[in-house]
This record gives structure tokens, sequence and C-alpha cells, in this order.
């Protein structure tokens, strides 16, 4: 009868845990990667919350459930694109709030297409703000390639130690 009972239990705290990531698999997309890095930073949340609790058994569980919650701050900083939108209040700061603004302007040519026409182009230093812009956009794009490597390298050294 015990044993029956802990099936019981087991099959409801399973059926729970399924319903728990529901809306993260519901919202999901077989086609976007965010969507796996969402359905991994929500474990994460899980597990982190798991070693905060009395359930865990092992030592240093606050140390590791500290380094799942940086993981996790580090995967939405760098998947929100922080770094490779640094370039955008940059770029304001140096010529002001509308500088990166824009419009799509018709070819022409009567089938629909059209090109990006930036407000920069009708200023005197059209071609300094272009060099500034190309710069610093390079710049972000390569910060946020480094951070994306890094967050991977941190979850990779500590990982294998993220569990009870």
């Amino acid at each position: 009868m015990k044993r029956i009972w802990s099936n019981i239990k087991w099959f409801f705290r399973r059926l729970k845990r399924v319903w728990d990531f529901l809306p993260i698999i519901w919202k999901g997309y077989d086609f976007d990667y965010s969507h796996a890095i969402n359905l991994f930073k929500y474990q994460l949340e899980r597990t982190a919350d798991f070693m905060e609790s009395d359930k865990a058994m092992t030592v240093d569980t606050d140390i590791r459930a500290k380094r799942i919650r940086t993981a996790i701050e580090l995967l939405q900083k760098v998947y929100d694109e922080d770094y490779a939108c640094e370039y955008q209040a940059k770029m304001k700061e140096l010529y002001g709030p509308t500088i990166l603004d824009f419009w799509f302007e018709d070819t022409g040519d009567g089938d629909g297409s059209s090109y990006l026409r930036h407000l920069w182009e009708f200023r005197s230093d059209s071609a300094d703000v272009e060099l500034v812009f190309d710069k610093l956009f390079k710049e972000s794009q390569e910060k946020q390639k480094r951070a994306e490597e890094l967050v991977w390298k941190f979850i990779s050294h500590n990982i294998r130690y993220w569990w009870d």
C-alpha cells in the first residue's frame, strides 16, 4: 500500500511539473532558438529555487544557487542583446535622440521595393556620422559575440555542480 501511495504522489508531482512547464512550451516555436533559451532559463530558475529550499540535501547549495542565478542574469542580458544594442545609446548621446530615425523610401520601380533612409543622410557631416555608426555598430556586435561566448563558458564550467 505504501508503494502504491508513493507512485500516486510521484505521478501527481510529475503532472504538476508538466503543468508548470506548459506556458513556456506553449509560447515556443521550433524555428526560434530564443524559446529554447527561455526554456533553459526556466529550468535553471527551478533548479535554483530547489537549491534554496529546505528540500536540498547537499552542501553549499546556496553558492550553487547563486551561480545559477548569475547564469540566468547573463543569459537574459546576452539574449536580450543588451551588448549588441549599445551602439544605439552611444549614437544618441553623440548626435541626439533622433539620429537613428529612419524610413523606407520607395525606389520608384513600381514593384513595391524600397530602401532604407536614415535621418543622418541629410546632415552636412553625414559621412562622418556614418563612419562613427559603422565603428560603434561593429564594436557592439563584437562585444555581443564575446558575451555569448563567456556566458556559455561560465555555464560549461559550472553546470556539472548544479544538482542536488
